[in-house]
């Protein structure tokens, strides 16, 4: 399938916040559907899973299966638990959403992911689309979002908060030749490399980063060092800032 029919799907279906209402779960959900639904939700504040778990258990039928702290954690329970959908913050310790949602689909292929981010960032959207995420919305939006976007991923149709529907939309209408989905002038990193941008800006050493990962000092120096000539960038700080205009950390 060519990059423009794939923008197309992820498109398609996506409305502005007006057309969803929470009360329309009798003309949303079909007959088959209605039965419990399983969510977990992994975020690193507190105060923040509680409200989640608040709102989404005030909705008949939805129930908080689990929770995580961590991406690592969140990984863990969502293999043991094939919830229906993870809700998961983008910024986590150890292992940013992102990551996490990568591994929850190979592991939970039927599990709809919902990535919260605090801030907006185009190269986030793509990197969500590129990675099979399905639901995106920010912390700032109303709580009726939420809802509606629960709504539409348990029904495994993709749902976006407003301002990247927007977004995606302006970008695959611009040209058939360009995507939402297209390459960073930078050179990607791989996973591993994100894990380690991750450790490293997280205050850890090579050392440290070796140990957590399970692998020797000198192949974790040498993805640090692999890390700064793909980025271009020549300390441990522009690499905090890297990490943090990227949303792998919070500032």
């Amino acid at each position: 399938m060519g990059k423009r029919c794939l923008a197309s799907e992820h498109i398609e279906n996506v409305r502005p916040s007006s057309e969803h209402s929470p009360r329309r779960n009798s003309t949303i959900w079909g007959e088959d559907d209605m039965k419990d639904l399983r969510i977990l939700i992994a975020d690193d504040h507190d105060l923040m899973r509680r409200g989640l778990k608040t709102l989404v258990e005030s909705h008949p039928g939805w129930q908080v299966c689990d929770e995580a702290h961590t991406g690592r954690e969140a990984i863990a329970k969502a293999e043991q638990a094939k919830p229906d959908i993870v809700i998961l913050d983008i910024s986590m310790p150890e292992l940013n959403g992102l990551e996490a949602a990568k591994s929850i689909r190979k592991a939970s292929p039927k599990t709809e992911i919902l990535i919260l981010s605090l801030h907006y960032s185009d190269q986030l959207i793509r990197e969500i689309l590129d990675a099979g995420v399905r639901g995106y919305i920010m912390k700032s939006d109303p709580d009726g979002e939420l809802i509606n976007a629960l709504e539409k991923l348990a029904n495994h149709k993709p749902f976006f908060t407003a301002k990247a529907a927007e977004v995606m939309l302006a970008s695959f209408n611009q040209s058939g030749s360009r995507s939402i989905t297209r390459e960073m002038p930078r050179e990607r990193l791989t996973a591993r490399e994100r894990e380690i941008v991750q450790l490293l800006s997280e205050g850890k050493s090579s050392k440290e980063v070796a140990t957590f990962l399970g692998i020797s000092v000198k192949t974790a120096e040498t993805h640090r060092a692999n890390i700064m000539r793909k980025l271009e960038i020549h300390s441990v700080s522009e690499l905090v800032r890297y990490a943090v205009r990227n949303q792998i950390i919070e500032a």
